[in-house]
């Protein structure tokens, strides 16, 4: 018999080690940090488009501008009316700011990109045409061609 005998009676589970948890936490914070992607603009116009059944999605997100059209939002309507309005990146504008937006534009990408950039018009369904016309007109002597209309796939 020994002496000395080892108590098992009030022993239990040994405790969990936390030690690295904080290490856990941060990684995935950083994580969800870089692959986050922000929306770039705001939009100050209430746009919903129309539905469509062909759709193709518009690959290099970097060579699109996309121009709002639609009925400013209720935040804005005491400034800027009901009638829609044309917004470019964060901002209202004319029709005759279009040609400056578009250089801006055109000049941040590299020579090589610059034959691929599209205009993608993103158009409330309840506005008329006119304007939809007037816009096409400045981008045809802007020399912007490529134009794309968004939709939102047809619901079945």
């Amino acid at each position: 018999m020994s002496k000395f005998k080892e108590s098992t009676a009030g022993k239990g589970a040994p405790a969990l080690n936390t030690a690295s948890l904080p290490d856990i936490v941060f990684m995935l914070l950083f994580f969800f940090m870089v692959v986050t992607k922000l929306r770039d603009t705001e939009l100050k116009v209430s746009v919903s488009t129309p539905e469509a059944s062909q759709l193709t999605k518009l690959e290099n997100k970097s060579l699109v501008n996309f121009l709002y059209v639609g009925r400013p939002t209720t935040k804005y309507q005491q400034v800027y009316g009901t009638k829609p309005r044309l917004q470019l990146g964060d901002k209202f504008a004319t029709i005759d700011d279009l040609p400056l937006f578009l250089e801006k534009h055109r000049s941040s990408i590299s020579e090589k990109q610059q034959s691929q950039i599209t205009s993608s018009l993103r158009i409330d369904g309840d506005v008329t045409m006119g304007i939809v016309g007037d816009i096409k007109t400045a981008l045809r002597k802007a020399n912007q061609l490529k134009i794309n209309y968004s939709a939102k796939p047809l619901q079945k």
